[in-house]
C-alpha cells in the first residue's frame, strides 16, 4: 500500500465508520479496487497525479461506468485530498454510509 492508502485503512478498517466493513485490493470483475465496503456497495478510489491524463481519466471513466451498472457507487479521492483533507474525506464516505 501507499502511504495515503496506509492512512486512509487506518481510518477505514476495524468498522470504524458506523459499523461498516471495509476491505482493500478486493476484486471485482475483471479490476481491483483500492477500497470495498460490499454493505453499502460502495468503492473508494484514491487517485495519484496519474490519474489526471487524458487517457488514464477515460480508463478511470470505463471503470466507473462498469461499477455502475454492477449497482456500485465509486467515490474517487485525490491522494492530496487525503493528505491535506482527511476529516473531510472521511465525512464524505460517512455521509454516504
Amino acid at each position: 500500500m501507499t502511504d495515503v492508502e496506509q492512512l486512509l485503512w487506518s481510518k477505514v478498517r476495524r468498522k470504524q465508520l458506523q459499523g461498516y466493513q471495509f476491505y482493500r485490493q478486493r476484486i471485482i470483475g475483471e479490476y481491483i479496487v483500492d477500497f470495498y465496503c460490499p454493505k453499502a456497495n460502495l468503492i473508494i478510489e484514491l487517485d495519484g497525479g496519474q490519474h489526471y491524463t487524458e487517457n488514464v481519466q477515460a480508463y478511470d471513466t470505463k471503470r466507473d461506468h462498469y461499477f455502475g451498472e454492477q449497482g456500485y457507487h465509486v467515490l474517487r479521492v485525490s491522494n492530496k485530498e487525503i493528505l491535506e483533507n482527511l476529516n473531510g474525506v472521511l465525512e464524505k464516505i460517512y455521509e454516504y454510509l
